[in-house]
């Protein structure tokens, strides 16, 4: 228990976001910083553990691959204060029929309008250089070599390391019990203790509509429980990270994959293919179906990944209806910022740790976060269950 009950600002929830707001923050205010988290840190009821994410600069429009190229370095940043390795390049390939569900053209012009170097590249050249792929002639995919792996549960542990050596207090196992903002400060009673702040970061997952009662603000959000497996290969060599890049298939449904890091096998899942839950509903058992699914994709397509399940490991998304993250000062209340991540957001983590800080500290920070208002219009319509 913190014998100190008042801070400049308090960060709600220590995973992957928390966690770096609460370092970059400690790296301007010292000591005036107080992390919450409700269980102990490094748990798996959240969205952003496990040894690995994939980090990528292609994505679907421009502004993402821009906002990517800060991602990098908001890790080196990280990597070089803390001399903690976090991001592994392997390079990855996104790959999928001519004719997908989604484009692969969306990619490459994004990376093409920001200056991104990719290779094009047809279902042959894909097997010569990673024979791993059995593939047919109608598909094709997009080398990028700046992508890999970042490091999840390190890079979590290291942003709350050098949080606490820039003078931050951490709290885990401290459970909010209420939020109450009043008078110019937020108070906050954890863990049978009222902390008060002047600004508050809410990084609360899964749990941002239950941070956001209080200041009279309920969003669209959709939670869903996902899962990776990693499989025990036969062929171990061929899947380590300088032999094997991370992949993406663009297509409905969508799989992804990494090679060996963490455990003896590579790492596969499916994105979005998990059931909708809540928060205190979810699950650790595997689900079948889309464990089922991941094991057809791989059998048609990498069949050496295939192997003895080493385990599954489930992890939860937040969606928003468009899948954009929500990264704000909450409307009313200038003391208090908020950021959800859509369900792919652990590659931006340093980066938006950063962001929040700087809105919580300057109020306004030079990235354009215009797409990621909580204010935008799809965040107030009504939710359709089946969205």
């Amino acid at each position: 228990m913190a014998t100190r009950l008042e801070y400049e600002y308090i960060v709600l929830g220590l995973g992957g976001f928390g966690s770096a707001a609460a370092y970059w923050l400690s790296r301007r205010a010292g000591a005036d910083v107080l992390g919450l988290e409700q269980f102990e840190l490094g748990h798996v009821r959240g969205e952003s553990q496990d040894h690995s994410r994939i980090i990528r600069l292609s994505y679907h429009t421009p502004a993402y691959v821009e906002l990517a190229k800060h991602a990098y370095r908001a890790w080196a940043e990280l990597e070089n204060d803390s001399g903690e390795q976090v991001v592994l390049k392997t390079g990855g390939l996104d790959f999928a029929p001519r004719v997908s569900a989604i484009p692969l053209s969306s990619y490459s012009g994004s990376m093409d309008a920001a200056d991104v170097h990719y290779e094009a590249l047809d279902a042959a050249e894909i097997m010569r250089r990673w024979p791993q792929f059995h593939l047919s002639e109608d598909i094709h995919g997009l080398f990028q070599p700046e992508s890999g792996i970042a490091m999840a549960a390190r890079a979590n542990a290291t942003h709350q390391r050098m949080a606490r050596e820039h003078g931050a207090t951490l709290l885990d196992r401290t459970p909010i019990e209420n939020i109450h903002p009043a008078n110019g400060e937020i108070h906050i009673r954890a863990g049978g203790s009222t902390y008060s702040s002047r600004k508050l970061i809410i990084a609360a997952g899964s749990w941002s509509n239950r941070a956001l009662a209080p200041f009279g603000i309920q969003l669209p959000l959709r939670v869903t429980q996902e899962q990776v497996t990693y499989f025990a290969t036969s062929r171990p060599a061929d899947f380590q990270p300088d032999r094997f890049p991370i992949w993406i298939w663009m297509d409905d449904p969508c799989f992804y994959g990494l090679p060996i890091f963490g455990e003896t096998g590579p790492k596969v899942g499916q994105h979005e293919g998990g059931q909708e839950v809540t928060a205190d509903t979810r699950t650790f058992e595997p689900d079948r179906a889309a464990l089922g699914r991941v094991q057809a994709f791989l059998a048609k397509y990498i069949p050496a990944a295939l192997g003895p399940i080493i385990y599954t490991k489930s992890c939860l998304y937040t969606l928003t209806p468009d899948r954009d993250f929500v990264l704000d000062i909450l409307p009313g209340h200038p003391n208090a910022v908020i950021a959800i991540g859509g369900g792919h957001g652990f590659k931006f983590a340093s980066l938006i740790g950063r962001t929040l800080s700087e809105l919580a500290i300057d109020g306004t920070t030079e990235r354009n976060l215009d797409p990621f208002h909580i204010d935008r219009p799809v965040l107030h319509r009504p939710r359709r269950r089946d969205a």
